[in-house]
């Protein structure tokens, strides 16, 4: 129980006078400037004191505003037990600044985001039995440890101690030493903070060291400032903030424990923000969209807990700034999103990839709009406008939005990059000479962007049926103009035109016709298959089917063109030099079609064969 002032007479003014000489000499006794012992001993190691001081601080309260010698007396007394009180107070902060106790952050709640807080804490040291335990002060105030469903109060300083730090403020702001109490008090439990912070694994970074630091180093410290960053706000700032309630809750100046809040965190708090703050205005480019969003989602779901714990007057400043971020981290997303699209428009490389596979572009792009789709539910919420198409801007595609109208502005964001992405792929599929090639190129990569979309669930939703059936024709289309390319010739080569004579011999075939047929054909099969063996279709299962299409145009022209014509060959000289290949040679070589092999390649498998 609180020492409580000893009553006096109205007629005991020398009994006053006795009580304040003997509080004096309590005061003086425990002098630190005047007595080696008191300097070596604290008084609220020893409860007997303690009751035995506080009555003498009450006693010599109560005289400073006596008349004559005894004003001057209580004046020079009530300083001296300032100092010492102030002493006091701080060696009991400080005794008392371990390190946050993980085992009282376990609960039943198996969250995430809990464990995650809890495992970071894991390394702040100090453990202890009573876990988080219920403590109820004297006050009648009710659990010193409470929680929410996010945030965690925990003790900071145990009960007894909060109790005997309670005495000496209320204490200390009735002598008018309020400023001291809060300088002491902030610049302790601060200490304290940075502690925290440091075990966390929160740097002291400017605005400017953030945005100087490399973008692979920023992507980890960006993963650990969102884990770190619910602990500080749910644990570190809400304990904090109760522990300045039960300290201050008694002593009479109004709003107090607000001050001495703000005194321990408002520094280590704009620290904590200001890292987020410097992502969030820092140069952007696409690779750091999906870490903003990470921020993004990390502050919208601290919000309310930074509301409630920032709830005073004199926290708006934190408030306004972590909604500030939070708005421009959504601005730097949108802007991203916008310049990811220009880039991908405007990506300039000229040289064909070999073979007319997939172009790293390709690959990029929907990698990075397949990340964009599992981040849906945020961006449906930031991407609130359709795309635009600058009106003076020739080299970008047109875009019928009439297609596609009952989607949403985020879906169209995504069509607009795939269709800008095909636009930007025909232009680059003109670099290659070989017309067949070019069409080979454009078939791989849509199929790519198909099977893509098909291998998403949300990025499928949001394209939808419609469109995704579009780029399947087109993928299609592309492998006909393809065969086309690069097979008519040799077709063209079985037809019987030009073959059949008037009156040249029984048959009406010209057998040197024929031959020379027989030769082109030859020669133009072997040189597509030599050239095409060297392409790619990366796909296994498209390659299949191109194969097996070609075959299905190609093996029964051959087999009825041999049919027709054979015996021609074969009755006349050498017809080896004619007939090079049977239908089932030639079907053997159409399926080393397309898989990327060399010469060398080509020519080792034959041996092999």
């Amino acid at each position: 129980m609180e020492p409580q002032e000893q009553a006096h007479g109205s007629d005991g003014d020398d009994c006053s006078v006795s009580g304040f000489d003997s509080a004096e000499k309590v005061i003086m006794k425990w002098d630190a400037t005047a007595s080696e012992e008191a300097r070596e001993k604290m008084i609220f190691t020893d409860p007997q004191e303690v009751k035995l001081y506080l009555h003498a601080v009450d006693e010599i309260q109560r005289h400073v505003s006596s008349p004559g010698e005894l004003e001057s007396r209580a004046s020079s007394a009530i300083q001296i037990a300032m100092a010492r009180l102030e002493d006091e107070f701080r060696n009991i902060l400080v005794s008392h600044s371990s390190p946050i106790n993980s085992d009282s952050l376990m609960s039943s709640s198996s969250s995430s985001s809990h464990l995650e807080e809890t495992d970071l804490l894991k390394r702040t040291g100090s453990s202890s039995s009573s876990g988080s335990a219920t403590v109820r002060l004297p006050t009648g105030r009710g659990s010193y440890s409470r929680s929410t469903s996010s945030i965690r109060e925990i003790e900071l300083i145990p009960i007894d101690a909060v109790v005997y730090l309670s005495w000496i403020a209320r204490r200390m702001v009735s002598a008018g030493y309020l400023r001291e109490c809060i300088q002491v008090y902030g610049s302790v439990r601060k200490s304290a903070v940075d502690s925290s912070f440091r075990r966390l694994g929160i740097e002291k970074l400017s605005i400017g060291d953030v945005q100087r630091l490399n973008w692979e180093a920023l992507e980890q410290k960006i993963r650990r400032w969102i884990r770190a960053a619910k602990v500080c706000v749910r644990v570190v700032f809400a304990s904090e903030k109760l522990l300045c309630e039960h300290v201050f809750e008694s002593v009479g100046a109004v709003n107090i424990h607000e001050a001495c809040f703000m005194e321990t965190v408002k520094g280590p708090a704009i620290q904590l923000f200001n890292f987020a703050e410097a992502i969030s205005i820092s140069r952007r480019s696409p690779e750091k969209l999906f870490k903003i969003l990470d921020l993004h989602d990390a502050l919208i779901e601290l919000l309310p807990d930074i509301e409630s714990v920032f709830d005073l007057k004199s926290s708006d400043s934190i408030r306004v700034q972590a909604a500030e971020i939070l708005s421009r981290l959504a601005e730097a997303a949108r802007g991203i999103l916008s310049e990811f699209e220009n880039a991908v428009l405007r990506e300039p490389s000229r040289v064909p990839v070999p073979g007319g596979t997939i172009h790293p572009l390709t690959r990029y792009v929907m990698n990075y709009i397949s990340l964009i789709s599992e981040y849906r539910p945020t961006l449906v919420d930031l991407i609130m406008s359709k795309p635009s198409r600058n009106a003076t801007d020739t080299n970008a595609p047109e875009m019928d939005f009439s297609e596609v109208e009952n989607k949403g502005p985020l879906a169209l964001h995504l069509i607009w990059i795939i269709l800008i992405l095909q636009f930007n792929l025909e232009g680059k599929s003109k670099y290659y000479r070989d017309a067949a090639l070019s069409h080979l190129f454009v078939m791989n990569n849509v199929h790519y962007i198909v099977q893509k979309i098909k291998g998403s669930t949300e990025l499928k939703e949001m394209i939808g049926d419609l469109y995704l059936r579009k780029l399947t024709g087109k993928f299609r289309q592309a492998a006909t103009y393809y065969q086309r390319a690069a097979w008519v010739k040799v077709l063209y080569c079985l037809r019987d035109e030009g073959l059949r004579t008037k009156g040249s011999f029984a048959s009406g075939v010209s057998r040197s016709a024929l031959r020379e047929r027989f030769k082109s054909f030859n020669a133009l099969f072997e040189e597509v298959h030599r050239v095409q063996s060297q392409w790619l279709v990366p796909d296994s299962q498209l390659r299949e089917e191109l194969k097996i299409s070609i075959l299905e145009k190609l093996s029964p022209a051959y087999r009825s063109f041999l049919g027709r014509f054979r015996s021609h060959i074969e009755s006349g000289k050498h017809p080896e030099n004619y007939i090079k290949i049977t239908v089932e040679e030639l079907e053997t070589e159409v399926l080393d079609l397309f898989e990327g092999l060399t010469a060398t390649q080509q020519h080792q498998r034959r041996r092999s064969e």
